[in-house]
């Protein structure tokens, strides 16, 4: 019966345009990223002011900063300083997956905790809530701005810049689940049965909590990709030298008006 009802969700999802539209762009996102370096790309900051801003799709010869010479077709032109644009983009798509990836996860596992702890320990769901309500009052991009401040802009410092106001989110959410769950007559009789607690949150609630958890990481892997690239753009995230694509629209953004 249970296999039924997973294979015509199964067939539900795939049918739906929404989803399939998603995974393909998502899927086409990856691929970029793990294939960049045999998807007829170059090193993404070399370098020809000879060759910069040439238009999409211009064969032209390029001079690395090293001698080094080649005749190139640019498939997305090149900036101002001749970098190659759909080399950085490229290699850009690397950062935005590797960005999103580790948010969520690392958002669901502080959020599973700290939603667990609050909702089944009704002694600290107070406390732990409050802290969390604290947390999601700062905008992201004020706290990012701060922890640029304290610390040199590295990857690590935008993955904790986005992680830390999306955990009160994850927590919310399982919390929720939890005072649902835990007044369930399977989870009183295992209660009543002097089941230990670690055991039966891991058997009987923590199960409960997995279709949201996914539901959540998938928006906050999004929401991440979306924020590096913010961040990038306003110059409190990766440093410029890296590829990213908030960098490469901050730096594109000067010559709209002229290209």
């Amino acid at each position: 019966m249970n296999q039924a009802i997973y294979m015509a969700s199964l067939r539900r999802w795939l049918t739906h345009p929404g989803i399939v539209i998603g995974v393909v762009i998502l899927s086409l996102v990856v691929a970029v990223a793990v294939a960049a370096p045999w998807l007829y790309t170059i090193d993404p900051n070399a370098m020809d002011p000879s060759n910069s801003l040439q238009a999409p799709g211009v064969r032209a010869e390029f001079i690395t900063l090293g001698g080094e010479s080649f005749h190139r077709l640019f498939l997305m032109g090149t900036d101002g300083v001749g970098r190659d644009v759909w080399s950085r983009v490229a290699y850009g798509a690397r950062i935005s997956v590797v960005v999103g990836i580790s948010v969520a996860l690392v958002s669901m596992a502080l959020g599973l905790i700290l939603g667990l702890v609050a909702g089944y320990f009704r002694a600290l769901d107070s406390v732990i809530m409050r802290v969390m309500d604290g947390v999601m009052a700062i905008p992201g991009i004020l706290f990012a701005i701060f922890l640029v401040s304290i610390w040199r802009p590295s990857l690590l410092t935008v993955i904790v810049a986005i992680v830390v106001p999306e955990t009160p989110r994850v927590a919310r959410v399982v919390r929720s689940v939890v005072l649902s769950v835990r007044e369930e007559p399977y989870v009183e009789a295992a209660r009543a049965l002097d089941t230990p607690t670690w055991l039966l949150i891991v058997r009987h609630i923590l199960p409960n909590t997995v279709a949201p958890l996914i539901v959540q990481g998938t928006f906050i892997c999004a929401a991440a990709m979306l924020i590096e690239a913010a961040m990038s753009f306003l110059g409190i995230g990766l440093p410029s030298q890296i590829p990213t694509w908030g960098n490469i629209m901050a730096e594109g953004r000067a010559h709209f008006s002229s290209h």
